[in-house]
């Protein structure tokens, strides 16, 4: 079930009627039905795959509370590996099995040696990356002595499943959420206020921002061969707050929509693109998953805590691996493996001040060297990135592209509007229209919201552009 759709619409108001109003007294019903509605709203898609996220929960609340009873060090050890193995394995099958295997063909076929190894038509499960993650969280941080397992198998399900956040996160700790599930909710009205704004300017950044770009870059990304270099480099530059856009809305959204049941959801973005180095870059982007690998890959393979070469392998090893996360193909493990040397680059210089710009040109500077590596991420095969790249830095020609005049000029304008919102949150964080003092601007702002959004968004049903990850 997508966010921007009808079902959508409907599917939430009888959910936040039962939950307030029919299960109000009773905290283990809430979560029944909570429980319920969240495999309801990720049934909708495939309600085959409820028996994978259904496995994956039931087994890591087993594995956690045995994790937390043993005392032998080598069983709890095992117990460890199979949770981690059997997450991963399912992980690895549903989302990297064909990318394995071709890989492992092509490796052969380059020295010379032809191997058959057939590939399967595998449904990847929706959100199976960001539940997975999830619910690993949970077995690592008991296993660390960090967590104390829950004996509700209910409220562990809903965690784990909680419709607003499922299928793309924030990718929530159990320390965070899971206690969530057993604190008291009382009705508020401001509370709800708040949950709604939020979600307002979510569905703003996804149906008038991300998708009204998402015509001009996929008229660009998807024809590679009709478009000069200067084409590229607007459609790259779009691209660019498509995704941030398109997944940053989608996270308003899930903490908007989490915030009308009570419920507190972690931040996951936060201006990004006013980002001055690329280590501030990943503590703005998408922070739910930078903060996971940080604490689960980064720091236990040594983090900064270790000599300098191994510091910049355990920093590039991670980044490369989030860029497998992000999908089966070699175009995001290059988008990795890019970040990484940016972020070794980024700290080999630090001491050089002759090397330090003022803050704008930063700005800038960060922001293009972004734009490069969102050209990994957004081509289709490495020969269209370098293709790209290539016509970029060689045939920037004399003409742009526009297509339609009307949907490029309307582009501008949301560009400009999110830029706008973004800077005063920026610098000026206590200027605020939303929720402004005086109860005429708040409702003239969400008046004129409404009118943009159904005048100038985008409502063809598009999925967010993380649901493939």
């Amino acid at each position: 079930m997508l966010f921007n759709s009808l079902d959508f619409a409907i599917f939430l108001p009888i959910v936040f009627f039962l939950f307030w109003f029919v299960a109000n007294r009773n905290q283990r019903l809430r979560n029944l039905l909570l429980l319920a509605s969240s495999y309801l709203f990720y049934g909708w898609w495939d309600y085959r795959f409820l028996a994978l996220l259904a496995f994956s929960s039931v087994l890591d609340y087993f594995v956690g509370a045995a994790l937390y009873r043993e005392e032998n060090p080598q069983k709890k050890k095992l117990l460890f590996l199979v949770s981690m193995g059997v997450n991963l394995c399912l992980l690895g099958f549903f989302k990297y099995y064909n990318f394995f295997t071709d890989s492992f063909v092509n490796a052969f076929a380059f020295f010379g040696q032809q191997i058959q190894l057939g590939s399967l038509k595998i449904i990847l499960p929706v959100g199976i990356s960001f539940y997975t993650f999830q619910s690993m969280s949970y077995a690592i941080d008991i296993y660390r002595k960090k967590l104390t397992p829950t004996n509700d198998l209910i409220a562990f399900l809903a965690f784990v499943s909680f419709f607003p956040q499922l299928v793309a996160g924030p990718i929530e700790r159990a320390s965070h959420l899971l206690p969530q599930f057993f604190q008291p909710k009382h009705f508020s009205y401001q509370m709800i206020s708040k949950g709604l704004k939020i979600m307002l300017w979510g569905f703003f950044m996804k149906v008038v921002v991300a998708d009204r770009l998402s015509l001009y870059v996929d008229a660009v990304y998807n024809n590679v061969d009709m478009h000069t270099g200067w084409s590229y480099l607007v459609a790259t530059a779009f691209f660019a707050v498509q995704i941030y856009c398109d997944f940053g809305g989608y996270s308003l959204i899930a903490v908007g929509c989490a915030q009308l049941f009570g419920f507190d959801l972690m931040e996951n973005f936060r201006r990004p693109y006013f980002s001055a180095s690329f280590r501030e870059f990943w503590s703005r982007w998408h922070i739910s998953l930078s903060t996971w690998f940080k604490d689960y890959l980064y720091i236990p393979l040594g983090g900064n805590k270790v000599s300098k070469p191994r510091n910049y392998f355990n920093l590039f090893t991670t980044f490369v691996i989030s860029g497998l996360w992000h999908g089966a193909n070699w175009t995001f493990v290059i988008w990795g493996a890019v970040h990484g040397l940016y972020q070794i680059v980024e700290r080999e210089i630090a001491g050089i001040k002759w090397l330090k710009l003022p803050k704008p040109l930063n700005l800038l500077f960060v922001f293009a060297l972004t734009c490069f590596a969102w050209v990994f991420f957004r081509a289709a095969t490495l020969s269209d990135a370098t293709h790209i790249i290539a016509t970029i830095l060689t045939n920037p020609g004399a003409s742009l592209y526009t297509g339609d005049l009307g949907i490029f000029a309307f582009s501008i304008l949301a560009v400009s509007t999110l830029f706008a919102v973004d800077y005063c949150r920026e610098y000026y964080p206590d200027f605020t229209l939303l929720n402004h003092r005086v109860v005429y601007v708040r409702f003239a702002t969400i008046l004129i919201m409404l009118i943009y959004i159904v005048s100038f968004g985008v409502f063809d049903g598009s999925q967010f552009i993380y649901f493939q990850f």
